[in-house]
Order: structure tokens, then C-alpha cells, then sequence
């Protein structure tokens, strides 16, 4: 089992735009990214450290394992 990162929230964005997920819109210190395909949209902070929960949601959110994240970074 591959341990969670710490990542930030730019770092974030970043490895979910590789998994084809765009951008939408930014409202305030929030991303908003979409899928086609994808009821859940993804609401990123732009945090300097995401904690591990709000993380995890998202990558569960994406429909990804934490593995396929990582590869991701």
C-alpha cells in the first residue's frame, strides 16, 4: 500500500490535469475542475500543504487509487 503524500494544492491541480481533468473556473483560494464523463466536479484549495483527508476525498472523489495519484506527481 503506498502512503499518502504530502502535496500541495498547486501540486495537486497538476497531477490531476494529467489524468485529463481541466480546470473550470477559480472561485477565491478554490480550483474547480471537471471531467467529461464525471458527475463530481473537484474543488481543489490552494494550499501550501493539503491535509491528508480533504486529499484522499479528492482523489476518491476522481475515482483513483492513492497509487494511481502518485504516478501521477
Amino acid at each position: 500500500m503506498v502512503q499518502l503524500p504530502v502535496v500541495s494544492g498547486a501540486a495537486a491541480v497538476r497531477a490531476f490535469e494529467r489524468a485529463a481533468w481541466r480546470k473550470d473556473r477559480q472561485k477565491g483560494s478554490h480550483v474547480i475542475m471537471v471531467k467529461s464523463g464525471h458527475i463530481a466536479s473537484l474543488s481543489i484549495p490552494q494550499h501550501r500543504e493539503l491535509a491528508p483527508g480533504t486529499l484522499r476525498a479528492l482523489i476518491r472523489a476522481a475515482q483513483m487509487k492513492v497509487e494511481d495519484f502518485v504516478d501521477l506527481l
